[in-house]
């Protein structure tokens, strides 16, 4: 009977155990097939998931990229604007100022140069003015002066170009002079056109800078080529040529007050230019000594009074005193016309460019070879056209 019982529990046991086992292996079977199966799908798509994370992350490096150029460009933008603004708020500014002092009564206690100071202050860090000022007494349309105006432009686009007759003249001086009672008097007492004219060139320049030119000059080569390249606009406040350099033994007290001049019938300047002060100054007290003591009249025929009064003499003289003024022009050494003599490249003293003789009066006929080609800025006729004026105007 135990034997019985023993058998059937071991045969019960042994059909347990046989199908748990297939269970097993059935089961085993399905999990490694699904492994494998996921495994590879995995495997499949993984390089599609790495190309799509690689692309969604080029995606967002791209949209930050365009954030971070926009907001680069709304920056750059903003700070445009407020450059502008500033540069407007600044000329706002100077033209109030400037609207201010014209209010102001000049003090009556300033000498006539402490006048111009104060009515004309300089600025040696500014630009130069892009006008060109030019005098005639004919008609402003006949063939020549249009001729010469077109070619000073052509050359000299996005200048301010004007050509003044004697009408006009006078009311520019009444307009920036009238503040100085002294200039206004020594002007109207001139007695003739030509130191009328004289005269203007350097009151315009003082008041207003930029270029002057007669009218029988013609321009080689636009303004700004007139300064060197290896020297910076800001380090120039006024440009003269050579006017005449005399030989040596020459004669030249014949038709020159000096030995050597600068010529005045092309000048370029800053507005204030303590040289075109002094010479300003000069013509002033000059004028206003021969009205009280009665010798306005002389023979403007001859060059030379012309020259010492309002013209190239005096002018240079003019230059010469600012030279060898240490508080004015910082040159120590004493400063003669041989510093000047026969150069043939421009030359900067203090804050005078002087140019060679040829640059101003260059030659009509130009070689292509000519080593003095790019110097050759301005071609002067000499057409002195006060030869045939009468000797005094009263």
């Amino acid at each position: 009977m135990a034997k019985s019982r023993g058998f059937w529990k071991l045969k019960r046991a042994v059909w347990f155990v046989i199908p748990a086992v297939g269970l097993l292996l059935l089961l085993w079977q399905f999990l490694n097939t699904s492994k494998s199966t996921d495994l590879q799908t995995i495997l499949q798509n993984l390089p599609t998931e790495i190309s799509q994370s690689i692309n969604n992350a080029n995606s967002k490096q791209q949209k930050d990229t365009d954030v971070m150029a926009r907001l680069e460009e709304l920056t750059q933008q903003l700070l445009l604007k407020q450059e502008e603004q500033s540069r407007e708020f600044e000329r706002e500014r100077r033209v109030l100022e400037k609207k201010i002092n014209d209010l102001k009564p000049v003090p009556e206690d300033l000498t006539l140069r402490e006048k111009l100071a104060y009515n004309f202050p300089y600025d040696p860090k500014s630009k130069f003015p892009a006008f060109i000022w030019q005098t005639w007494n004919g008609k402003q349309d006949d063939l020549a002066t249009m001729a010469n105006k077109m070619n000073w432009d052509e050359k000299n686009p996005g200048f301010v170009h004007e050509i003044f007759d004697e009408e006009l003249i006078d009311a520019i001086v009444r307009h920036f002079y009238n503040r100085v009672p002294e200039i206004m008097e020594a002007y109207a007492a001139l007695p003739t056109r030509i130191l009328k004219v004289d005269f203007f060139k350097y009151l315009i320049l003082l008041a207003r800078g930029g270029v002057y030119a007669d009218m029988d000059t013609v321009p080689l080569q636009p303004v700004p080529n007139w300064i060197p390249e290896a020297l910076e606009p800001q380090e120039i406040g006024l440009i003269v040529g050579v006017e005449h350099d005399a030989a040596p033994n020459s004669n030249w007290r014949k038709n020159f007050v000096r030995r050597l001049q600068f010529g005045n019938w092309v000048v370029q300047t800053k507005p204030g230019h303590p040289a075109l002060r002094e010479i300003v100054a000069q013509i002033t007290e000059i004028t206003l000594q021969r009205k009280r003591e009665n010798t306005l009249a002389l023979n403007f025929r001859n060059d030379l009074n012309i020259m010492a009064w309002t013209g190239s003499g005096v002018w240079t003289d003019v230059i010469f005193t600012y030279l060898n003024d240490y508080i004015k022009s910082g040159v120590r050494s004493k400063t003669t016309w041989r510093d000047f003599h026969d150069i043939r490249r421009p030359k900067l003293v203090s804050d005078i460019l002087v140019l060679p003789q040829f640059s101003l009066a260059s030659p009509k006929v130009i070689e292509n070879d000519d080593p003095r080609k790019k110097y050759y800025f301005v071609m002067h006729e000499g057409a002195r056209f006060w030869k045939g004026a009468p000797k005094v105007e009263q």
